[in-house]
């Protein structure tokens, strides 16, 4: 793994303290087949998320209304996913554990004020949205279908936006300080959990 470049907008916006390892984009574009079916679940988990957080706080208006779009979002994702599967001629295939989100997962604190856990859940999403930010830049910038570049540029554009979104709602739920200083601990997690897993080809994160 690589340090974040001063530069490039992941730095400003999305935060993470680490690139991916350049070697990732090449060997996943070898094996899009794996790469997009990995992608695919991605979004229905990214849409479940969603729907869980929205039935565990239904009092909470403005993240209801905006989970609901964001729900809406990413199903059209894993729909546009899929569709790009079968053009290519692929089935979706079965799902695969995503060691990267249960790793993250496990850092969402249990107990306590429930704002604390609904922070946690929310700044994960974020940093899981955020990933799949950077590494849709990898692929529109480096994959050599023309057809998946453009696809990947509109989604990395949308996974910005989730990120955000997650961000603005823990710090509408809760202290804006503490959201901060809880969201710099996680980018270090985060990148702690980046550093320490293989690099995959059939994998998204």
């Amino acid at each position: 793994m690589y340090p974040v470049e001063q530069e490039p907008k992941e730095k400003t916006i999305l935060k993470l303290k680490l690139n991916t390892d350049p070697r990732w984009v090449d060997i996943a574009s070898k094996n899009i087949e794996d790469i997009l079916v990995d992608h695919a679940y991605c979004e229905q988990k990214a849409a479940s998320t969603g729907i869980s957080l929205i039935v565990k706080y239904p009092e909470k208006t403005r993240l209801v209304d905006e989970l609901t779009e964001l729900v809406a979002e990413e199903w059209s994702h894993f729909e546009r996913v899929l569709h790009e599967l079968r053009k290519r001629g692929h089935e979706l295939g079965r799902p695969r554990r995503d060691e990267y989100v249960v790793q993250l997962m496990a850092h969402v604190r249990k107990g306590g004020a429930r704002e604390r856990q609904l922070m946690d859940q929310l700044l994960v999403s974020a940093l899981i949205e955020a990933r799949s930010c950077e590494r849709f830049k990898l692929l529109w910038k480096h994959i050599p279908d023309p057809e998946l570049s453009k696809f990947y540029y509109e989604l990395m554009v949308s996974e910005a936006g989730h990120f955000v979104s997650y961000v603005e709602l823990a710090k509408e739920y809760c202290d804006k300080q503490e959201v901060d200083a809880r969201l710099q601990e996680l980018l270090q997690i985060e990148g702690e959990i980046v550093t320490n897993l293989p690099v995959r080809d059939d994998r998204m994160h």
